[in-house]
């Protein structure tokens, strides 16, 4: 784990490594001053003239001002660290994610990813500048100011050993408790998460149907339920104070009580003054430090389970690779499914696609049909290899998929998916989407074949016109027409639209299947849709239902022989009619 989190550091291994430099420094200094202070008592009580305090003065003066320059330079240095690798971090986390195939992203909520990104690399950011510095500050100061104690208290110093088992002790109590409960608490805050996020995109049906406050009182439950989980975690950590304390004033009686009698009783000789006050700010010293690693310890106990999270999706490998010497040129448009079977994860039972076998020309149109669940865009999205076989051979262009390389493939195979985004930016902006370096002709020309070049120009800004987030502006319709016309800039082989007209009129539909027959001839054209108007010219109609194909025919053929096509198109084509008794 600590090496995964390592490989982010990169480019801020400097700042990572002159922090600790100029952390012992100031330590060092620190627990010098005690040192020389408690000589100059020495010489005060031996009566010593104005010009050695003076001397004294400005050396302690010299040394406290070259340890803040230390500490101050620290905390710049800790900092860039700790912002630095946390920006690495997140880039590493988000190249890992565009990395993943659809089978890893569907193993993490979308609310885990983002929460991940935010507040677990924000919480080993902390940890991370706390490491650099605080936890190599503590152990110094505390080894240190022992050694000093020994040096001026002799035995007394021993006086310390005794209250580390104590304080050990406490923390591990404290960690062993705490750790299950942080553990619990982050998958209740991707829950969290995932309720605002799907409240915030459901936001029109949640007020159309009224429903904002059972929204709120179940956002408040899960709110009320984490923050009960952070206060039991936090009153755990909060138990670090008292033993602190309890270690710290028992040192400070012992110390008070046993050395100002020694004091008196050798008059000085075992113990004097000046040795007395320097053990005391040894005993503060020390005291501080331990009070720092408790701290630390708390923040580094806060932090596992976020590095662990973090670790996960940095490790994730996708299910999805390019073979070793990958095709990089798709010859044709033809498609092949050989003995194909699916199913989403090695552990589901059912197959979501079952003995596909399917065999379709290079430039051909073909129409899917089916009721909801038959598996339909499953059988599309393993053309693009969005996902793998199960069983048997997915072909394009004559050759096994997996010997493609992904870009290349993909590249080649245009999908006009069921959900469809834009994302914020003009239209024109999200046209590149689909060719980076497309020429404004070539984007009116797409337009105009998805019949989307109308109601743009009736933009007042046209083609730079805004989208907002999500394509809130612009209605189902009109963002479906653009995200084909996306789609055709790529000028692919293969054309997929996934019910991607549902929200257009027949007319509409009608004149962007004839523009793509006339204009695209060579582009194998796969329609899936739930209107059989959509798909009834194509060139064959496969039927599908359960994951398997029923049956692959022309409309005629069809609505002759196959009572599955033949119930959509009566239901569709005579919904009005109604047998009154």
């Amino acid at each position: 784990m600590i090496k995964t989190l390592a490989k982010s550091i990169r480019e801020y291994k400097t700042p990572s490594i002159v922090t600790p430099i100029l952390v012992a420094g100031e330590v060092v200094l620190e627990c010098i001053i005690p040192f020389i202070t408690a000589k100059l008592i020495t010489e005060i009580k031996n009566g010593c003239d104005l010009m050695t305090i003076v001397n004294y003065g400005l050396i302690l003066i010299l040394m406290a001002a070259i340890s803040l320059t230390f500490g101050t330079a620290a905390g710049f240095t800790s900092a860039t660290a700790s912002c630095g690798m946390a920006k690495n971090l997140r880039k590493d986390m988000f190249a890992a994610i565009q990395k993943y195939s659809f089978a890893n992203i569907d193993k993490f909520m979308t609310s885990s990813l983002v929460t991940r990104m935010t507040t677990d690399v924000t919480i080993v950011q902390d940890a991370y500048m706390m490491l650099i510095r605080i936890a190599i500050r503590a152990p110094l100061m505390l080894g240190f100011a022992f050694v000093m104690a020994f040096i001026m208290g002799g035995k007394m110093a021993w006086i310390f050993l005794f209250v580390l088992p104590v304080l050990a002790a406490g923390l591990i109590f404290i960690g062993l408790k705490a750790l299950p409960i942080f553990r619990r608490l982050f998958k209740k805050y991707d829950n969290l998460n995932a309720s605002v996020q799907e409240n915030i995109k459901a936001m029109r049906v949640v007020k159309s149907f009224v429903r904002e406050d059972y929204e709120q009182k179940k956002f408040g439950a899960a709110s009320d339920e984490l923050c009960r989980g952070f206060t039991t975690a936090e009153r755990l950590l909060a138990v670090n104070s008292p033993i602190m304390q309890f270690c710290l004033y028992c040192v400070m009686i012992f110390v008070l009580s046993f050395g100002s009698y020694t004091v008196i009783s050798s008059r000085g000789v075992d113990l004097d003054v000046g040795q007395m006050s320097s053990l005391l700010t040894y005993s503060f010293m020390m005291l501080s430090s331990l009070m720092m690693l408790s701290m630390v310890y708390v923040m580094l106990t806060m932090s596992v389970e976020s590095c662990k999270r973090i670790v996960e999706i940095l490790n994730e490998e996708s299910t999805l690779y390019n073979p070793e010497n990958p095709i990089f040129e798709v010859e044709n448009g033809s498609i092949d499914f050989d003995n194909v079977s699916f199913k989403y994860s090695e552990k589901a039972k059912r197959k979501a696609l079952s003995d596909i076998e399917l065999h379709i020309k290079s430039g051909e149109t073909i129409g899917i049909i089916g009721g909801t669940g038959s598996s339909k865009s499953s059988l599309i999205q393993l053309i693009s290899r969005l996902y793998d076989a199960t069983e048997g051979v997915v072909k394009v262009g004559g050759r096994d998929v997996k010997e493609y390389d992904l870009d290349a493939l993909r590249n080649q195979v245009a999908v006009v998916l069921q959900k469809n985004v834009l994302f914020s930016g003009t239209i024109k902006d999200n046209l590149h989407w689909g060719n980076k370096n497309a020429s404004d002709e070539e984007i009116i020309a797409a337009c105009k074949l998805a019949c989307a070049d109308e109601f743009i120009a009736s933009f007042p800004d046209g083609y730079d016109t805004y989208i907002e987030q999500g394509g809130t502006n612009v209605s189902g319709g009109q963002k479906q027409r653009l995200c084909i016309a996306r789609a055709l800039l790529k000028k692919p082989k293969i054309l997929i639209l996934d019910d991607s007209t549902s929200a257009v009129d027949t007319k509409t539909d009608a004149a962007i299947r004839k523009a793509m027959r006339e204009y695209i001839p060579e582009t194998t054209k796969i329609i899936i849709a739930q209107r059989t108007a959509s798909v009834e010219d194509a060139d064959r109609i496969i039927v599908m239902d359960g994951g398997k194909i029923n049956a692959v025919g022309t409309h005629a053929e069809l609505l002759a022989n196959n009572e599955i096509y033949r119930d959509i198109y009566i239901s569709q084509n005579k919904a009005g009619d109604t047998d009154e008794k």
